[in-house]
């Protein structure tokens, strides 16, 4: 797993890990390039509030910094830093007043992806995952946002980190400290939830029904 001393793109999350962790700064700026926008989605999805989603992510570098030296590949790189990136929103959480759900409705403003104009949905890049492939457009983007949004918090931990991260189901039950049953049964309210909610919102059956394959 190790770099032999030749970074490129070839090159695994965990070996420029090791590279880093063996004094590479370029194997660091690698990491962050490949799991900056990922890792924003989703502490963005966590905390559904830009600025602070800022702060956390970096926070969450800052962590794989400062943690770099007790660093083993013992399990995927993304497993690791993902949990350290949920740990940090839950602490995050934990520090505000109140808990306010996440609203990817509202004026993107400034911060990663942010474009004037645009929603906070609209300014996510989008992945070409989980229910936005196929019918995927314009006007169904914001209300899947918005249907996202209403999940409960762990059914749209497992759904961001599946579908947008392309985190694995065993891979998530270990970021979230739960059975991979559990995850899966979240997973599939998560995709319920969904479709009922784009119901609502009035989008046709076709994107709900492409939702199906993403528990697969």
């Amino acid at each position: 797993m190790a770099c032999e001393g030749v970074l490129g793109p070839e090159t695994s999350d965990e070996g420029l890990m090791l590279a880093f962790q063996a004094g590479d700064a370029r194997a660091f700026e690698a990491l962050v390039r490949r799991h900056r926008m990922p890792v924003f989605n989703f502490i963005l999805r966590f905390t559904g509030h830009p600025a602070r989603a800022e702060d956390v992510l970096q926070e969450t570098w800052l962590k794989v910094v400062r943690n770099a030296r007790d660093y083993k590949p013992r399990a995927k790189f993304t497993t690791w830093l993902y949990t350290i990136a949920r740990n940090l929103c839950v602490d995050s959480a934990r520090k505000e007043s109140y808990r306010q759900a996440a609203s990817l409705e509202a004026p993107a403003g400034s911060g990663a992806g942010a474009e004037e104009g645009r929603t906070l949905g609209e300014a996510l890049p989008d992945t070409g995952m989980g229910p936005e492939r196929g019918a995927y457009n314009a006007r169904v983007r914001p209300l899947l946002s918005r249907a996202l949004a209403s999940l409960p918090e762990e059914q749209r931990e497992v759904f961001v980190l599946r579908e947008y991260s392309g985190i694995a189901f065993k891979d998530i039950a270990e970021v979230t400290g739960v059975s991979e049953n559990t995850v899966k049964s979240r997973m599939r309210y998560a995709l319920e939830g969904l479709r009922r909610r784009l119901t609502e919102l009035g989008v046709d059956g076709d994107l709900a029904d492409d939702g199906k394959t993403v528990a697969g």
